[in-house]
């Protein structure tokens, strides 16, 4: 993917003095008393600003946090405990700067946080007077907000259009290289781990691998649903019974190319959802009218990590089962220390994938962890995120 880099802008000196404007994903989750519960993607977003400072440029930040409603700024909206953390990170003060459309004042070598940009009106409909607004705030915009990367929004894509020089930063970039190498150039076989509750929020990525990865494994409700394709009995599980037609031809495609989607011949039932329900290990087949499918087997577990162990490049997104529960979590956890064992290439996103790796402990035997959520799925669909796009246009120009 041919992109300007913000590495390498540093590098050749062509930012010293530069008003350079980041477009990070600032968007942390707060506890009930107001406090920020989970700090990864403020830490995420320290290395491009440490590079910009070192490199002698005046620093804007903003990103978006919650759900704003564009024109009404709100004390709850404010990015100010975010710009706390990130100057305890920084080892310096972050001031907050509200009403910064018309003008900002910054210094080289030093840094500012923009407050919340999807306050700003025509943000979300990416307002080209915005846009244009926005981009003369800067000599330089970086977008290193891979979270937002399936967005064409003012702070997204409208300000790349018109700032004299738009580039992806550190962490965009790292997104960009892994997607690269585990889906455009990948070390076969490719194997997909594609799990979560339902088919329907997922079917369109399935079509898409299926007619590139060598192993296709399903778990979760989706998993449910393709058992029902395969002709078992599922009881009272999770599942979309008016998908399996589609479950089938997912099934087909596999096999026209001769791959296979492994249906689980052995699961962890309950008769009711709960962490106390009584698990019971059945046969595939054997699943009763009241059982819930709650994870698969650990013959099943077995024979996807065996799957695993021979992958050159592993897609991982969702877990197998309810994982939160820990008679229910094998699936997840065996499957999990499978990839993190495998010498394959491994890339992992969403919000339960990375929760599991964190349970598990195995962050550092993943190859890459994707910070998105929605985008990483639009690229496993084989869509080009509109972030991406506009930054191939201005490497182009």
């Amino acid at each position: 993917m041919n992109i300007l880099r913000f590495a390498d802008l540093c590098a050749q000196g062509k930012t010293q003095g530069q008003r350079v404007f980041i477009r990070a994903d600032l968007n942390v989750p707060f506890d009930d008393h107001g406090h920020i519960s989970e700090d990864t993607r403020i830490r995420a977003s320290v290395p491009c600003i440490q590079m910009a400072l070192a490199a002698g440029a005046a620093v804007m930040v903003t990103s978006h946090l919650g759900r704003p409603t564009e024109g009404e700024f709100k004390p709850e909206d404010s990015l100010a405990p975010v710009a706390k953390r990130l100057g305890e990170l920084l080892g310096r003060e972050v001031p907050v700067m509200a009403n910064w459309v018309g003008g900002v004042q910054v210094a080289p070598g030093h840094v500012v946080m923009l407050e919340n940009c999807r306050v700003n009106k025509g943000e979300k409909k990416n307002s080209e007077e915005l846009a244009r607004q926005m981009a003369a705030l800067c000599d330089i915009y970086v977008n290193d907000a891979f979270g937002t990367a399936h967005r064409a929004e003012g702070t997204t894509y409208g300000i790349a259009q018109f700032a004299p020089i738009a580039c992806a930063g550190p962490l965009l970039s790292a997104e960009i290289d892994a997607i690269s190498k585990a889906l455009a150039n990948p070390k076969r076989p490719l194997a997909a781990i594609v799990a979560g509750s339902k088919v329907s929020t997922k079917l369109t990525i399935l079509q898409a691998l299926a007619k590139n990865v060598d192993q296709l494994i399903v778990g979760g409700g989706i998993a449910n649903t393709f058992m029902l394709a395969a002709g078992l009995k599922i009881g009272k599980s999770l599942a979309e019974p008016d998908l399996v037609g589609e479950a089938k031809a997912v099934i087909a495609a596999m096999k026209a190319r001769g791959a296979e989607v492994p249906i689980p011949t052995d699961v962890v039932c309950a008769k009711s959802f709960g962490a106390d329900a009584p698990a019971t290990v059945k046969q595939a087949h054997e699943v009763a009218d009241d059982d819930l499918i709650l994870d698969i087997g650990p013959d099943t577990a077995a024979r996807l990590a065996a799957q695993l162990k021979s992958a050159g490049t592993i897609v991982w997104n969702g877990p197998m089962g309810v994982f939160e529960f820990a008679a229910f979590e094998n699936g997840t956890k065996v499957v999990a220390h499978a990839i993190a064992d495998s010498a394959a290439f491994s890339i992992a996103g969403g919000g339960d994938t990375l929760a599991a790796i964190a349970k598990y402990g195995i962050e550092s035997k993943i190859g890459y962890i994707s910070t998105g959520g929605g985008a990483f799925l639009e690229v496993l669909e084989g869509k080009t995120l509109p972030a991406f796009e506009i930054l191939m246009k201005r490497a182009a120009a």
